[in-house]
């Protein structure tokens, strides 16, 4: 393939702009949360109709896959399949922008740009339908409800909706703090794993003016936070991190009561198996200690979150060469360091070879740095930039249908 043909691109999703942004705002004006996502997955179902595609649903989700056999794919026995990700559901927040379509769901928005997401995946179906005669292969488009902490992906998965596994897979994720345009990677872990962290220390109440008389549990649960961040510092290799939050304490009803219980949450990210599995044994052997040193007990339950998304490096250096072939080379920006937060497509990668990639989504001229971030009720972006991203993901597919990740 040409640099000439790959970089025909973002010409012919310049042209789907208009529509992108359509079916974005429709989307964003109703906003859904979890794995049941009715009005979008209808919306996109709409978007799609009347293209050359197969359609997947399954029992435990909304989500869709939506198939497309290359004309050229009956060509002996080596086909490849590649699938690409789009992310469907929303946050649990009150949105804050002003925008003229703002959503009409109280108590939901999107705030992680997931409606740009279906969108640009949207965009590229119609880009790649337009070639079919010229793919080689098949390409799966995952439209996916559930990733904001539901394990979508991994339903999606045991569904069965993208069995036999592809070859290659890949997503992307806009970041509205970065610069306009601009995609980013790396090989490794790009985001880390994230499960939730529960702690119950148990005291015995009394009235606060006769501590002698009773077990609080209050200081014993601040003397557990501040262990646990020495257990970081101390414990734990800077080459392989974690960082654990303790985000939540409650405890007591009022002013002059000590409470019987202190309720603590907070979550625990890690960028290794290993460094998961050590963090979770540490904290049940340093809280209950601690807790017991004070004359309490503490209960420990740790509720498992997505894994760590690990770039193929193979597929890294693939997208590395198709943005810069696509876009030119000031489109591509290696990443120093992974990203601490997660993402359920962390359960495609542990099964297919494939990389998720950032695209820069700030106000084209702003400064992207004064830019509200991801999960912020105030988040805005730039929706010029999903011509990009149907773009991008048109010249993965075809690119990896023809070529692999030669």
């Amino acid at each position: 393939m040409t640099l000439t043909e790959t970089s025909r691109w973002p010409a012919e999703a310049e042209t789907l702009l208009d529509d992108l942004v359509d079916l974005r705002r429709a989307i964003h004006r109703e906003p859904e949360l979890g794995l049941q996502n009715p009005k979008t997955l209808a919306k996109i179902k709409d978007a799609l109709a009347g293209l050359p595609l197969e359609f997947r649903e399954g029992p435990s989700t909304t989500g869709l896959v939506a198939i497309l056999r290359g004309g050229l794919a009956g060509n002996g026995g080596n086909a490849r399949t590649v699938l690409l990700r789009g992310d469907m559901d929303a946050l649990p927040l009150v949105e804050d922008t002003g925008l003229a379509f703002t959503s009409e769901t109280s108590g939901a928005m999107h705030a992680c740009g997931h409606d740009t997401h279906v969108a640009m995946l949207v965009g590229a179906a119609k880009l790649l339908c337009a070639a079919r005669d010229r793919l080689p292969g098949t390409v799966m488009f995952m439209f996916q409800p559930g990733e904001e902490g539901h394990h979508g992906a991994r339903f999606m998965l045991d569904d069965g909706l993208i069995d036999p596994l592809p070859d290659a897979a890949f997503a992307l994720h806009i970041m509205p703090n970065a610069p306009h345009g601009v995609f980013a990677g790396r090989a490794g872990p790009l985001l880390a794993s994230s499960d939730v962290l529960s702690i119950t220390v148990k005291g015995a109440g009394g009235h606060a003016s006769m501590p002698q008389d009773a077990i609080d549990p209050i200081p014993v649960a601040c003397a557990i936070v501040t262990a646990i961040q020495t257990m970081v510092t101390r414990r734990i290799s800077v080459f392989d991190p974690a960082v654990i939050t303790i985000a939540k304490i409650t405890a007591g009803t009022t002013n002059n009561i000590i409470p019987e219980t202190a309720d603590m949450q907070g979550t625990i990210r890690t960028l290794s198996p290993h460094r998961r599995g050590m963090v979770a044994a540490e904290l049940r052997r340093l809280v209950p200690a601690i807790a017991e040193a004070h004359g309490c007990t503490a209960e420990v339950v740790i509720e498992e979150g997505f894994p760590v998304t690990v770039c193929d490096s193979r597929a890294a250096a693939f997208g590395q060469r198709v943005v810069e072939e696509t876009f030119g080379e000031a489109a591509w920006l290696t990443m120093d360091n992974p990203v601490m937060g997660a993402e359920d497509f962390a359960y495609v990668l542990e099964k297919v070879p494939g990389a998720m990639f950032w695209l820069g989504a700030s106000e084209a001229g702003s400064d992207w740095r004064q830019c509200c971030g991801l999960h912020s009720n105030r988040m805005i972006l730039d929706e010029k930039v999903m011509a990009r991203g149907a773009a991008l993901h048109a010249a993965l597919a075809e690119r990896f249908l023809h070529e692999g990740f030669a």
